[in-house]
C-alpha cells in the first residue's frame, strides 16, 4: 500500500503521531458525550457515522457540527460546557487502540533504544482530554510529551505544533516523521518541512487519504515501523 517512492533522510531521528484516528479510535466516546449533550439540549440525537466525518478540528468545531449552532453564540457556549462536562466522563472509557498500533509502537520503542528515535504525540484534541486519555488507554509510557490543539497559540494544520515539537525532540522537521489520518497531518507536516505518512482507517472528515500529498500510505503502525528499520 505504498504510496510512492520514499524520498526522506535515510536517518529519521524523531516520529510525531497524531491521536484520534490514527493511534485510537476515540469516536465511541466522542459519540457518547454528543448523544448525552444532545439529550441535555432536548435535540435530536447524531449518529457516530456522522461523528466520524466530524472530528479532527478539536472540540469547538466538533460541538457546532452536531449541535448546529454555528449562528447561536449563547447555545454554542453552553452546548461546549455540556460537552466537556460529558467527554470528561466518557474520555477513554470505550476508545480502543487500532489494530497494530501497540505491536508497532514497541518496534518504535525498540528502534530508540538502539538508535535514539524520540517520540511525542501531536494532536487537536484539547489538553484536559489529551492526557487523561494517553494515561487509560496504555500509551503514555510511549511518549515524551503531547503538544495538545490548545498548548500553543496554533494547532493543526498550521506547523507551529510540529515546530515546537521537533524543538522539543531535539529534531530538525526534515529528519522528523509525522504519522496521521488527515489532511491536517498532510498540511501541518508539508507546512513544518516533515516527511509524512497517512494512515487509511482514521477519520479524514470522510475523505480518501489516497488523494493526498503523503509520503506514504501506511496499513498500520507495524507497517511504519517496517519502513523506517529499513532505511
Amino acid at each position: 500500500m505504498i504510496k510512492k517512492i520514499l524520498n526522506f533522510p535515510i536517518s529519521i531521528r524523531s516520529v510525531t503521531f497524531d491521536l484520534d484516528g490514527t493511534l485510537l479510535d476515540t469516536v465511541p466516546d466522542l459519540h457518547a458525550a454528543a448523544r448525552a449533550t444532545l439529550t441535555e439540549l432536548g435535540l435530536p440525537e447524531c449518529g457516530e457515522d456522522d461523528i466520524r466525518r466530524w472530528v479532527g478540528r478539536g472540540i469547538l468545531h466538533l460541538v457546532s457540527c452536531f449541535v448546529a449552532c454555528k449562528d447561536d453564540d449563547a447555545l454554542y457556549e453552553r452546548a461546549t460546557q455540556i460537552f466537556r462536562r460529558h467527554y470528561a466522563y466518557f474520555n477513554g472509557r470505550a476508545a480502543k487502540p487500532y489494530p497494530g498500533v501497540l505491536s508497532g509502537l514497541e518496534r518504535f520503542h525498540a528502534l530508540g533504544k538502539k538508535t535514539g528515535l524520540r517520540m511525542a504525540v501531536i494532536t487537536n484534541k484539547s489538553a484536559t482530554f489529551t492526557e487523561p486519555l494517553l494515561l487509560s488507554s496504555g500509551l503514555a509510557p510511549y511518549f515524551e510529551f503531547a503538544v495538545s490543539g490548545d498548548s500553543l497559540t496554533e494547532k493543526k494544520p498550521h506547523p507551529l505544533p510540529l515546530l515546537h515539537a521537533c524543538e522539543r525532540l531535539g529534531s530538525s522537521p526534515a529528519f522528523n516523521l509525522h504519522i496521521g489520518d488527515s489532511r491536517h497531518d498532510v498540511g501541518c507536516a508539508r507546512a513544518a518541512g516533515c516527511p509524512v505518512f497517512l494512515l487509511p482507517y482514521g477519520y479524514n472528515e470522510g475523505g480518501d487519504v489516497r488523494k493526498l500529498d503523503c509520503d506514504a500510505i501506511v496499513e498500520s503502525l507495524d507497517h511504519a515501523a517496517d519502513l523506517i528499520a529499513a532505511q
